[in-house]
């Protein structure tokens, strides 16, 4: 039996896995609320108390958390939680507990999930294969580079969403002077592509350029998601002004996936997961994300020919994070074939 976990900044999501055959199978899964809990030990607990809280039979398990994480010990990025793998052996009674950087697990997922569960929105040359990049919007912005090692590849976690965020328009200039105001400081790519940017580009197309906003969207912004209320209402034309804030989110997007695409020259592809991307799929189709993507000037052509694929499974973290439970415990017995191929990469 395998825990795995994908912790983020507005949920906590867990699986248990059975592991035959070379295998994972799922047993089941549940999602939490990350800030209804004190401590990511409540919440695990509290999954297990649906089964007896017995942990006997689990073997390992894996967290996949944002930020990055330092002799196991790791301070999460939008949550108040510290966590140490010592004090988590300690506390729930299992063996062998990793935590790895939440893109680093998305990383290891790939190789878990079934073919439909990724979205080609760029064909690209799938045939040239090497490095390939992953970026992921949701809460947060995660970024990882997956390098190839001839065999498989390999996720290295970073921490780019908190790199400068770099305007590329007059409209983005006046984007990131309004954030510079607002935040009173540095402008970071997460303050723009995420579920938090999504926010500040509406406000400042509202406050700054003076969109207007209707009364029936003032009040479905208080009384939904609103994101999600974003998120529709571009989709479905019936706001001028979430529309220009999608088609700045895109554009934004797909420029910051161009640009990690050039430091990995991920001719590999580039893969977007994290919680929004799969939810305007249709407003990622509508031109923005790829013009964004391959406008690098004399690079654009390299740009043309990678691939961009989207991460439609949103258990890709859980999938990664208990492939890597597993191939670490058995990598100390040395009897499994993933721990060798892990250890090879």
């Amino acid at each position: 039996m395998i825990l795995a976990g994908d912790v983020g900044g507005t949920k906590v999501h867990l699986a248990l896995y059975d592991f035959t055959n070379g295998r994972l199978h799922p047993i089941r899964d549940q999602k939490y609320p990350a800030h209804e809990f004190a401590s990511l030990d409540d919440v695990v607990k509290k999954f297990l108390d649906a089964d007896g809280g017995a942990t006997k039979d689990i073997i390992a398990a894996c967290f996949g958390c944002p930020g990055p994480v330092r002799d196991g010990r790791l301070k999460l990025t939008n949550l108040p939680w510290l966590l140490d793998t010592r004090d988590l052996v300690k506390s729930l009674s299992i063996p062998h507990i990793s935590l790895i950087n939440d893109l680093e697990a998305n990383g290891f997922g790939i190789l878990e999930l079934a073919p439909e569960s990724i979205f080609t929105l760029h064909q690209g040359d799938p045939e040239v294969g090497g490095h390939a990049g992953l970026m992921a919007a949701g809460t947060g912005l995660g970024e990882a580079l997956l390098i190839w090692n001839g065999t498989r590849h390999r996720p290295i976690p970073s921490e780019g969403g908190h790199a400068d965020f770099a305007a590329r328009s007059n409209r983005e200039i006046a984007l990131l002077e309004y954030l510079r105001s607002t935040l009173k400081g540095r402008v970071s790519w997460e303050r723009v592509v995420s579920g938090l940017g999504i926010k500040n580009i509406y406000a400042f197309l509202r406050d700054v350029e003076k969109i207007a906003e209707p009364g029936w969207l003032h009040d479905r912004m208080l009384s939904e998601d609103p994101n999600a209320v974003i998120g529709q209402c571009a989709e479905d034309g019936s706001s001028s002004l979430c529309f220009e804030t999608m088609k700045i989110f895109t554009g934004a997007y797909g420029a910051e996936a161009g640009n990690i695409a050039l430091k990995v020259l991920a001719t590999g592809g580039m893969y977007l997961g994290g919680g929004i991307a799969p939810k305007i799929l249709k407003t990622l189709q509508n031109g923005t994300f790829m013009q964004a993507f391959i406008d690098k000037g004399r690079l654009s052509p390299l740009l043309e020919s990678i691939p961009v694929r989207v991460i439609l499974d949103d258990t890709c973290a859980l999938l990664g994070a208990a492939a890597y439970a597993e191939a670490r415990a058995s990598e100390i017995s040395g009897h499994s074939e993933r721990a060798a191929s892990l250890q090879a990469s």
